[in-house]
């Protein structure tokens, strides 16, 4: 039951009407002042994989399953410092702050979550600082709450149901939409193109994989898996509502 409802799920999540809707550049604009932090919230997702299936302390120790490392860090080599569409390397948020700039979108607010972060403020405060909207504390609290928290077959789990595998049909819309088309936005292009690449060509199988192997651990494993992965893409989908809600606000 929950398998086939997780199914349906993405499914009403890569056909959701908003990344269709957004028919102005100042809708993109504040479409990316919120989506901004789903692209922050992502990598404490990878890195939670990271940190338990590789060794990130010290002294260093060998990973108990080395292919789950090697998975995992192929993953956040591709994220964290992929090749900068220019010069050098960045990582995928970076590239979707430039992209905002390109557009015009306001960054103050990502800005200053990530600074008040870096000055020891928990995140959930941060959140409430910048008055950030409501369906994103919600959604990153939500993010959070697994990324701290779940077992890490349930974190595997929202990664790869709720992330890697539906971004790619997710960005391909997108990048049909009438918006992109008109407005001069080379590096959001590049940005969603370089996604569906490396989402659709490795990170998603590679996520899949390791998700194969987290939850063969135990018989209870991928029931509680399923249920995560249900949990992670409903949260995305009503942060998709109500994204879609404050943009239908906005004048043509």
């Amino acid at each position: 039951m929950y398998q086939s409802l997780l199914e349906k799920r993405k499914l009403q999540l890569c056909s959701h009407p908003l990344l269709t809707e957004i028919t102005s550049q100042k809708k993109l604009q504040l479409f990316m002042e919120s989506h901004v932090f789903a692209v922050w919230d992502f990598m404490t997702l990878t890195k939670r994989l990271q940190q338990d299936l590789s060794c990130t302390r010290l002294p260093w120790l060998p990973p108990a399953d080395p292919l789950a490392a090697r998975l995992i860090n192929e993953i956040v080599l591709g994220e964290e410092s992929d090749e900068h569409p220019r010069q050098g390397y960045c990582s995928h948020f970076e590239w979707y702050r430039e992209a905002m700039l390109e557009v015009g979108a306001s960054p103050c607010a990502i800005d200053r979550f990530v600074a008040l972060q870096r000055e020891g403020v928990e995140a959930g405060s941060a959140l409430h600082m910048i008055d950030a909207p409501a369906g994103v504390r919600r959604f990153v609290s939500d993010t959070l709450h697994i990324a701290l928290q779940a077992p890490i077959h349930c974190v595997a789990a929202a990664f790869f149901h709720a992330r890697e595998q539906v971004i790619p049909n997710m960005f391909e819309r997108f990048l049909r939409s009438d918006t992109l088309l008109r407005c001069q936005a080379p590096t959001l292009r590049g940005y969603l193109e370089r996604h569906i690449e490396l989402d659709a060509g490795h990170h998603g199988p590679a996520a899949e994989q390791l998700l194969e192997r987290l939850v063969r651990v135990a018989p209870a494993y991928r029931q509680q898996a399923n249920d995560a992965a249900l949990a992670a893409v409903q949260s995305r989908i009503a942060l998709w509502d109500e994204m879609r809600a404050a943009l239908q606000e906005v004048q043509p």
